[in-house]
């Protein structure tokens, strides 16, 4: 499933939330390289795949970082995913996000669904 909108350059994209977790190993090369060098790291990456960096956030708690990021389909994050996963210094997690209309569209569509044993 592709879930995509119109962005202001007309070009459809769709939106991303990374959810990720440091390894030790991982949280030493951020001691060592600075927030500001990941960002602009993931940045880049996001930029060659053909999307931008919407937000990219450092935090407390269950994960080390969330990002949101434009990209123009599933295969490119999941590309980027696939290589930040790679390195076993980082683990990232991959949520497809959706828009309040793009919900609504959803509501609209009929769809017949039996539940397993019903």
């Amino acid at each position: 499933m592709k879930v995509s909108r119109k962005t202001s350059q007309e070009d459809v994209l769709a939106k991303y939330l990374w959810s990720a977790k440091y390894t030790a190993e991982g949280t030493r090369g951020l001691l060592k390289e600075g927030g500001v060098s990941r960002r602009e790291t993931i940045s880049a990456l996001v930029n060659k795949m053909g999307g931008t960096v919407e937000s990219f956030y450092f935090a407390f708690g269950e994960n080390d970082v969330y990002a949101i990021a434009d990209l123009p389909d599933n295969v490119s994050a999941a590309a980027i995913a696939l290589a930040v996963n790679s390195t076993d210094v980082v683990q990232v997690s991959t949520t497809v996000l959706m828009t309040p209309e793009e919900v609504d569209e959803a509501t609209r569509k009929t769809v017949e669904y039996r539940a397993p044993g019903k």
